[in-house]
């Protein structure tokens, strides 16, 4: 069974950090992935108001900040992340956004 991954964001009112699972694929110092709701999903929100995130893969957490990029092509972008998560993001997602988090070094 393949380990589910994290994206840990600091939530906005209450401050405290606040866990989703997400798909995604990390690339060197970057993980890449896509919001099916974009503005709508509490991460995302969390991530306007605060950009540091974590992420945790595997048995590691990783630390970074993350960049919502509108102008990143969602439908291409999910062509290269893991098929299912992708699939289910094409099916149901209202709102694609893409996010990029670059990890600290």
């Amino acid at each position: 069974m393949r380990d589910q991954i994290l994206l840990e964001t600091t939530g906005r009112k209450p401050g405290a950090p606040h866990r989703t699972p997400v798909g995604g694929k990390k690339v060197g110092a970057t993980f890449w992935m896509v919001s099916n709701h974009g503005d709508q999903s509490d991460y995302v929100r969390n991530i306007k108001a605060k950009p540091a995130a974590r992420v945790h893969i595997g048995n590691q957490w990783h630390d970074g900040v993350a960049h919502l990029m509108p102008e990143d092509d969602a439908v291409a972008r999910l062509a290269t992340l893991p098929g299912m998560n992708s699939a289910m993001v094409r099916a149901f997602g209202t709102n694609l956004l893409t996010i990029r988090i670059d990890f600290a070094g």
